[in-house]
C-alpha cells in the first residue's frame, strides 16, 4: 500500500510538473500574448496599425516578462511598404505585400486582396485563439496556438466566410514563423537543415547557409513523398552544432501535397511559411463555411540539433501517436514483427505460412504478418488489387486456421492491405472504372500496374471503410500494414461538388487535393474508433508518407524499401532528425544491395535495433546457426527495446563521414544507457577510437553488459564521469563489425 501511495504521489508531481511547463498569458494593456512550452516562449502582439506581428521566439521568458508596445516599422520607401517589412504573423496578399503570403482569397466583387486586422482574442491554460478580420470583405481568420509541455507549439488557422456569396481560396497556409532578425553586418546568421530523397534513398540530410530569397521545400505528389519531408531545423551558422547552440525547428502534420517556404527578406527577416501546397489548389467557401488548415508544429532549443530531435521524439511519442496510455504518456514499445514477404512473395499456401510462423516463434517474434497476395486473383502485381476477398486456393478454410496457429505460437496476427489502389485487371475496376482518378480525354498513367482510387468520392470512401471494417471484424487481426505504392497522376474529380457531366468546374475539381486526405483520415479515425486495439503501419514504398498527420492515426512507418544495412545507417541517421525511433520500422532481411555485398547477420540485426526491430528474412534458408544467433539477438533487443524506442537518443558519430558509427540511447528514468556501435572497415590497422557517451549521471556508477564480451574492453562497473570523459574502448576490427553495450545504473 505504501509503495502504491508513493507511486501515486510521484505521478501527481510529474503531472503537475508537465502542466507547469505550458502557459498562455495575455498582456491586455499592450495587446500582446505569450505562449510558453517547455523551455521556449513564443510571443505575438497587435501593432499601432491594428495588425498582428510576431514579437519573440526563443528561450523561455519569465512569467512577469513584458515586451515594448508593438509598433509597425516605418515606411522605408515606396518600393518597401510597411506591409512587406513588418514581421506579420499571418500575412495575406494585399496592400502591397510581395513577400510570401499565408493567404490569398478572391471575392465575388472582383477583389483579390485581403487586409487582416485584429478583432479579438481568447486564452486558456494551454491554448490561444486570435481572430483577424478583413477590413473590407466578409472574411475572418482564426489563428490557433496550442502549447505542449515537451517544448512544442502547434499552430493552425481556420478561414471563415462570413458573407452571403462564395469566397475562393488560392492559398491557405497553416502559419508563418518568424525568426529573430539578424544585423545587416552578418549577411546571414542562419543555416537550414532539411531532408530530401527518392525511392530507396530517403532521409538524406542537407545543410546550407540561408541566402536572400526563397528556398521552397514541397511535395506535389498528392502525398508527403520521398522527394522531401515537411521538416526543417534552422541554426545559427556560427554557434549551432549537434550538441550546442540555438535551433528553431518544425514540421507539418499533413499527408497530402504540402509546401514550406523558407524566406530571407531584403530586410534580414527569416520566415518559414507552410501548409497546403498552393500548386493545383483551390477551395471554395460557401456562405458561412470555413476551412481549417493542417497543424504546423514548431519549437526552439539552445541545445543543438541533437536536443531539437529529442524534443520532437518525446513530443511524438507522448502527444501524437495513437494508443497512448494517456496525455503526456507514450504508447507501448513496438512488437517485434516477422513479415513473410521475402520468403513467399505472392506464391504461397496457408500451410507455408504456418511453417514460417513456427520458425518465427522460435526466434522470439511477437507478431506474424502476411504480405501481398492473400486476396482476389493476386498471384502477381498485374491483377487483383481492389478485390478484397480471400483467395480460396491459398486459404481454402479461411484465415482462421492460420490465425489460430499464430496465436497458439504466442504471437498476434497482422495482414497487408493497399486500400487506395486498384489494378485495371480487377473485378473492382471492371465494375467501377469511374472510381479511379481520371482527367477527361486523357489516358490514365499506370504505375506499378495500378491506378489510384479517388478517395475524395463519398462512395469510394464508404466502400473502403466497409471492406476494411469487415476484414478486421471477421478476423482476429491486431495489425494492418497499410501500403500506398505510387504517386498521383490525372487527379480529376468529375463528381466534385459544383461540377457535372455537362459542366466540368476545373476549380471545384482541384478540391480533390484536400478532400482525398481528409477522407483518408476519416477512414483511419473511424476504423480505430471501432477497433480500438488495432495497430496500423503507414507504408508508401518506404518513406513516401511520413508526417505528423498520418502519425496521429498510425503507430509506425516503413522507413524505406532499401533494407541494405549499410545504406540503412545513412537513412536512419537522417530519419532520426525528424522522427522518433518508436515509429521507425527497421527489418533485418536477406536483401542487401544490387551488388549483393555480403553483410553479416549480426550487423544487419544491430542496425535494425535502432528502431522498431522486425525480421523479414526467408527463414526457410536459415541454418541452425542463423536461427540460434537470431534468437539470441531478438532476446537481447527485448532488454533494451524501451530505452531505444522511448529514451533520449544521442547521435555520437554520423555514418556519413566515418567508417565508425555510434548511436546511443538513455532511458527516461536514467537507469539504462545503450550504445550501438558499427565499423564499416578498419583502415591502416588503426584502432577503433574511444566512444564518449552522453546524457549520463556523472556521479553514478554503471554496470556494463555487452552483446559480445570480447568486443568490450573495460571495467564491469564504471562511473558516468569516466564513460563520458575517457569513454569506452571497443575491440572492433572486422569489416561490417558491430556490437551493443548496455550500461545499467547501480542503485
Amino acid at each position: 500500500m505504501l509503495k502504491q501511495m508513493v507511486s501515486l504521489v510521484l505521478c501527481a508531481v510529474a503531472s503537475s510538473s508537465l502542466v507547469a511547463q505550458v502557459a498562455v498569458r495575455e498582456d491586455a494593456a499592450k495587446k500582446t500574448w505569450f505562449v510558453s512550452a517547455g523551455t521556449m516562449t513564443y510571443a505575438v502582439g497587435v501593432n499601432d496599425l491594428g495588425m498582428l506581428q510576431s514579437l519573440y521566439w526563443g528561450p523561455k521568458l519569465p512569467a512577469n516578462a513584458a515586451l515594448p508596445a508593438v509598433k509597425a516599422p516605418p515606411e522605408r520607401a515606396s518600393f518597401d511598404p510597411q506591409i512587406s517589412t513588418m514581421p506579420m504573423e499571418y500575412p495575406a496578399w494585399g496592400e502591397g505585400l510581395f513577400t510570401e503570403s499565408a493567404l490569398k482569397a478572391d471575392f465575388s466583387n472582383g477583389d483579390r486582396t485581403s487586409i487582416l486586422k485584429f478583432e479579438s482574442a481568447k486564452t486558456s491554460a494551454d491554448e490561444l485563439e486570435i481572430v483577424l478580420k478583413d477590413t473590407a470583405q466578409p472574411l475572418r481568420v482564426h489563428l490557433y496556438y496550442k502549447a505542449y509541455p515537451e517544448g512544442v507549439i502547434a499552430r493552425w488557422s481556420r478561414i471563415e466566410n462570413t458573407g452571403k456569396t462564395p469566397v475562393q481560396l488560392e492559398q491557405a497556409a497553416s502559419a508563418t514563423w518568424t525568426l529573430p532578425q539578424y544585423p545587416e553586418t552578418e549577411k546571414s546568421a542562419y543555416s537550414l537543415n532539411w531532408l530530401t530523397g527518392m525511392w530507396g534513398g530517403e532521409w538524406q540530410l542537407h545543410n546550407e547557409r540561408i541566402q536572400a530569397g526563397e528556398r521552397v521545400l514541397e511535395s506535389r505528389k498528392g502525398s508527403t513523398s520521398h522527394r522531401a519531408n515537411p521538416w526543417f531545423a534552422i541554426g545559427r551558422t556560427d554557434q549551432t552544432t549537434e550538441d550546442a547552440g540555438p535551433v528553431w525547428f518544425g514540421e507539418l502534420g499533413w499527408s497530402g501535397s504540402w509546401r514550406m517556404t523558407v524566406e530571407d527578406t531584403s530586410l534580414h527577416m527569416v520566415k518559414v511559411t507552410g501548409g497546403f501546397n498552393p500548386f493545383d489548389f483551390h477551395a471554395t467557401l460557401a456562405a458561412g463555411q470555413s476551412m481549417e488548415t493542417p497543424k504546423f508544429y514548431a519549437g526552439y532549443t539552445d541545445g543543438g540539433q541533437g536536443a531539437a530531435s529529442r524534443v520532437l521524439h518525446r513530443f511524438q511519442t507522448d502527444e501524437i501517436l495513437p494508443l497512448r496510455q494517456g496525455a503526456g504518456q507514450p504508447p507501448k514499445p513496438r512488437a517485434i514483427v516477422y513479415n513473410s514477404w521475402e520468403a513467399t512473395e505472392m506464391n504461397f499456401t496457408d500451410q507455408m505460412q504456418m511453417q514460417l510462423a513456427e520458425k518465427a516463434a522460435k526466434l522470439g517474434v511477437e507478431r506474424f504478418v502476411i504480405d501481398d497476395g492473400w486476396f482476389g486473383e493476386r498471384n502477381d502485381d498485374h491483377r487483383g488489387l481492389g478485390d478484397w476477398y480471400l483467395n480460396k486456393q491459398k486459404f481454402p478454410n479461411g484465415l482462421k486456421p492460420l490465425i489460430d496457429k499464430v496465436h497458439g505460437l504466442g504471437m498476434d496476427f497482422g495482414i497487408w492491405v493497399e486500400p487506395e489502389m486498384v489494378n485495371p485487371n480487377s473485378d473492382l475496376y471492371r465494375k467501377h472504372p469511374e472510381w479511379a482518378m481520371q482527367m477527361p480525354d486523357r489516358q490514365r498513367t499506370e504505375q506499378r500496374n495500378q491506378l489510384l482510387l479517388n478517395l475524395a468520392r463519398e462512395d469510394v470512401k464508404e466502400w473502403t471503410f466497409e471492406w476494411l471494417d469487415k476484414l478486421v471484424t471477421e478476423n482476429d487481426i491486431a495489425y494492418l500494414k497499410w501500403d500506398y505504392n505510387r504517386n498521383w497522376s490525372e487527379p480529376g474529380w468529375d463528381t466534385a461538388p459544383g461540377t457535372s457531366a455537362a459542366h466540368r468546374d476545373v476549380d471545384a475539381e482541384k478540391a480533390i487535393n484536400v478532400k482525398y486526405v481528409q477522407n483518408l483520415y476519416e477512414i483511419l479515425d473511424r476504423l480505430r474508433k471501432k477497433h480500438p486495439k488495432l495497430e496500423i503501419e503507414s507504408c508508401s514504398g518506404g518513406g513516401g508518407r511520413v508526417d505528423l498527420g498520418i502519425l496521429e492515426r498510425t503507430d509506425e512507418v516503413w522507413t524505406s524499401d532499401n533494407t541494405d544495412a549499410l545504406d540503412r545507417l545513412d537513412l536512419q541517421y537522417g530519419f532520426s532528425h525528424a522522427y522518433t525511433p518508436q515509429v521507425m520500422v527497421a527489418w533485418t532481411t536477406d536483401i542487401s544491395h544490387p551488388e549483393r555485398r555480403g553483410i553479416p547477420l549480426q550487423y544487419r540485426f544491430v542496425v535494425a535495433m535502432q528502431g522498431a526491430l522486425g525480421v523479414g528474412n526467408n527463414l526457410n534458408k536459415f541454418s541452425d546457426a542463423d536461427m540460434a544467433l537470431s534468437a539470441k539477438l531478438v532476446s537481447f533487443y527485448k532488454t533494451i527495446r524501451t530505452t531505444v524506442q522511448q529514451g533520449a537518443q544521442y547521435r555520437l558519430q554520423s555514418p556519413l563521414d566515418r567508417d565508425e558509427t555510434q548511436m546511443q540511447y538513455v532511458s527516461r528514468d536514467g537507469s539504462q544507457a545503450v550504445l550501438l556501435a558499427y565499423l564499416h572497415s578498419q583502415r591502416l590497422r588503426v584502432a577503433y577510437p574511444p566512444v564518449r557517451l552522453k546524457g549520463l549521471d556523472a556521479n553514478a556508477m554503471y554496470r556494463v553488459r555487452a552483446l559480445d564480451a570480447e568486443k568490450y574492453r573495460g571495467e564491469q562497473t564504471v562511473s558516468g564521469a569516466v564513460l563520458m570523459g575517457a569513454g569506452v574502448t571497443l575491440n572492433m576490427r572486422d569489416d561490417y563489425d558491430s556490437t551493443v553495450v548496455v550500461f545499467e545504473r547501480v542503485n
